[in-house]
């Protein structure tokens, strides 16, 4: 009579275990969606590392086609030349780029101050645009216009600041000066965390593959195995592809804008290079950084200008991108653009930067559960 019920107990036992396990996962993966937004802007940082790491590895290897050496010696190489190119940036046009800079910085204020001038005077409200509203001015009883002093209370007799005005204006300097110490000790420290985690990774890539694998149980191993290497292969074929292309975008617009006489060409270009990094966005803030700083050489020049830019635009998405791009990486417009605002509202810039390559791996990822595993994993092990 026991033996009817040996299976409907091993059912119910089956069931409280796949619930229980069931349960953990969930528990597990709230935890997880709460840590990564949580620390977000650590893990982000930590991932640009790893990008930079995949992108001297990149160019190892097809330094590798040239020079058969070891690839420590390869990766001194190219590290070697990437410092000189940034040094001779920096020492023989650094004093271009910084005038240019200010340059520009001065006149896109101005455009912009032109544009509100412009709107206010066809009756558009820009109050919005009001950072430093200036104190409403009071009625003498002369019948003119006075604006409001300090109260006596706030000055000595003598006109000099009373000490509590002294001790907040004191205060206020010392805290903007705290703030933009920290900012720079924060920038700076973690440009130096990217740059360390790019050159550890660089340099004994099969030792941090090995232990992401060993993180793998075994049962996945070789799945995990085919995953990682070909999220590896796909991101090192889109770094060198994107940064060719953004050489590209760079040369052409400098030369371009050369050519029309604007000024601070070559740090429009530099910006416009670097942004192509952010597909679609990168390239409308290019775009109309490009066109406020023309406006100050005329219309015709921020017209030609226009014209420059889209031009760019379409070498950038109809010639680079179908011939370099597409065999690295193949993802539909519209869908990368959702990405990137759904990313960049949550969370904000970097989001938005790196948009592109997390959803490389996404792709790799959701293709690979799509195929044939089987498949695979034999021609993976042969």
């Amino acid at each position: 009579m026991t033996a009817p019920a040996d299976p409907r107990l091993q059912a119910r036992s089956d069931l409280a275990w796949a619930i229980a396990v069931g349960g953990i996962g969930v528990i597990l993966f709230m935890a997880a969606l709460a840590f990564s937004w949580y620390y977000a802007a650590a893990l982000f940082l930590l991932f640009s590392g790893m990008l930079l790491g995949v992108a001297l590895n990149a160019m190892t290897s097809l330094l590798g086609r040239v020079l058969p050496w070891p690839h420590p010696a390869r990766l001194v190489i190219v590290c070697l030349a990437l410092a000189a190119v940034l040094v001779g940036i920096v020492f023989l046009g650094g004093t271009t780029i910084a005038d240019q800079a200010k340059v520009l910085s001065d006149t896109i204020k101005s455009q912009l101050g032109n544009i509100k001038g412009f709107l206010d005077r066809n009756g558009i409200d820009t109050s919005f645009f009001d950072f430093n509203a200036a104190p409403p001015a009071t009625s003498a009883p002369d019948g003119g216009s006075t604006t409001p002093t300090q109260t006596p209370s706030h000055s000595l007799p003598s006109g000099l600041p009373s000490p509590s005005a002294l001790a907040s204006s004191g205060g206020a300097i010392v805290s903007q000066t705290f703030k933009l110490l920290l900012g720079t000790v924060s920038a700076v420290g973690n440009f130096f965390i990217v740059l360390f985690l790019g050159l550890a990774f660089a340099a004994q890539p099969s030792v941090y593959r090995s232990g992401l694998l060993f993180l793998a149980p075994a049962k996945y191993r070789d799945q995990a195995t085919v995953i990682v290497d070909r999220i590896s292969y796909t991101l090192e074929r889109w770094l060198i592809a994107q940064i060719t292309t953004m050489f590209a975008v760079f040369l052409v617009t400098w030369i371009g804008l050369a050519i029309i006489g604007v000024q601070s060409s070559f740090i429009l270009g530099i910006q416009a290079g670097l942004l192509a990094f952010i597909p679609t966005v990168g390239a409308i803030i290019a775009g109309v950084i490009v066109v406020l700083a023309s406006l100050a050489s005329g219309w015709v020049a921020a017209a030609s200008a226009f014209v420059l830019f889209l031009g760019v635009h379409a070498m950038e998405s109809y010639v680079l991108t179908p011939l370099i791009q597409r065999q690295a990486l193949d993802i539909p417009p519209a869908t990368l653009f959702a990405f990137q605002i759904l990313l960049g509202i949550v969370f904000g810039v970097w989001g938005l930067t790196l948009a592109l390559p997390l959803m490389a791996i996404a792709k790799v990822m959701i293709d690979y559960f799509k195929s044939d595993r089987s498949t695979e994993d034999a021609a993976a092990a042969i």
